[in-house]
């Protein structure tokens, strides 16, 4: 009998199916259970994987990617790594348009998985010429046989969380989630993910985040776009300055709006509470979660799933450092430098 090996195609057949774990510590003291779906378990350590694969996917069976297109693409980081990933392994040029805001961590990524970079700064409208959603529209328009894969406005967005996410808290918690916490940047996961799950229960609770600079929250309590909501804030992938189309903002029952310092500090406290190792999102998301329990959101019956982006490696020149952390004047008495815990021995 011939010997069979147990293998993978790619690394592409690892996306999706990622765990489900009970927080325990970092939730002391609230009221509820609360369960981390942890995103940094795909390959490409973050859920823009599923969002990458998807789309890349469907433009493959519909035709309008053949040999030797090349894939463009907005990101603060994790989308454009994503894509960078399956294009290397299904044999695309990739081309990217970046926010000067993403991290050095994720732009070294990029290209070393063979993406062609441009970073453009972060604190321009988004219909200025240098707005990285002008420079991709751009490069698309003077790239011959590209697509432009938009996340912020493609409803394929949406449908990969609808396919994939949802259908995998549903049954990692067998139908009890009460309440889906989640970041909302193109909006893609969170509108996913709460289709799915309201059309299992109607009655579940979908809790959006937003950043203090954003316009996300008051758009959706009020229907109006407010340029005066808009400045610069240092959260990665999540928050917006423009409406994308990728937000169902129907299936969202309330925004909270976290701020930079706190997601930060959020994100250290996981490491250390939980031995997750998450990103800058993740500290937003679980900070949302502390301030919708002071609300009172949650009962003792909850059972809260709150979405875990993507991974710290990303972000280990800013919420990471030390010196970040005192430069953006994040640490205090309260929170002191973990190089101030250091013994030096000599």
């Amino acid at each position: 009998m011939e010997n069979q090996i147990n293998t993978h195609d790619s690394i592409l057949d690892l996306i999706g199916n990622t765990p489900l774990v009970k927080l325990n510590k970092i939730t002391s003291g609230l009221t509820g259970n609360f369960y981390a779906k942890v995103e940094a378990f795909n390959p490409g350590h973050s859920s823009k994987d599923r969002v990458a694969a998807y789309i890349i996917e469907e433009a493959e069976r519909k035709g309008i990617l053949t040999k030797g297109s090349t894939i463009i693409e907005t990101t603060s980081g994790n989308t454009g790594f994503s894509i960078a990933m399956v294009s290397t392994i299904k044999g695309y040029k990739c081309i990217l348009a970046v926010s000067s805001k993403s991290s050095q961590d994720k732009i070294d990524m990029l290209k070393s998985m063979g993406a062609e970079v441009y970073i453009c700064p972060a604190h321009v409208s988004a219909d200025d010429p240098r707005s990285y959603y002008q420079v991709a529209k751009r490069l698309h328009e003077e790239t011959k046989d590209s697509i432009y894969i938009n996340q912020y406005f493609n409803e394929l967005n949406i449908e990969a969380h609808y396919n994939s996410t949802g259908p995998e808290i549903w049954r990692q918690t067998n139908g009890n989630i009460t309440h889906l916490v989640a970041c909302s940047g193109t909006g893609g996961t969170i509108s996913g993910v709460a289709r799915y799950l309201r059309e299992q229960n109607p009655n579940i609770r979908i809790l959006g985040v937003d950043a203090f600079g954003s316009v996300l929250q008051k758009y959706h309590e009020t229907g109006n776009f407010d340029e005066n909501e808009i400045y610069p804030y240092r959260i990665e992938g999540l928050g917006k300055n423009l409406i994308p189309d990728a937000t169902d903002f129907q299936v969202i029952d309330e925004f909270i709006k976290v701020s930079d310092e706190a997601s930060a500090h959020m994100a250290r406290e996981i490491a250390k509470t939980e031995g997750m190792f998450v990103g800058y999102t993740s500290g937003s998301a679980m900070q949302a979660v502390k301030q919708f329990d002071e609300k009172g959101e949650f009962n003792k019956d909850s059972n809260v799933v709150v979405i875990f982006p993507d991974h710290g490696s990303r972000y280990m020149s800013k919420i990471y450092s030390d010196d970040w952390m005192q430069n953006q004047g994040f640490f205090d008495s309260e929170n002191v430098a973990e190089e101030q815990k250091t013994q030096l021995i000599k």
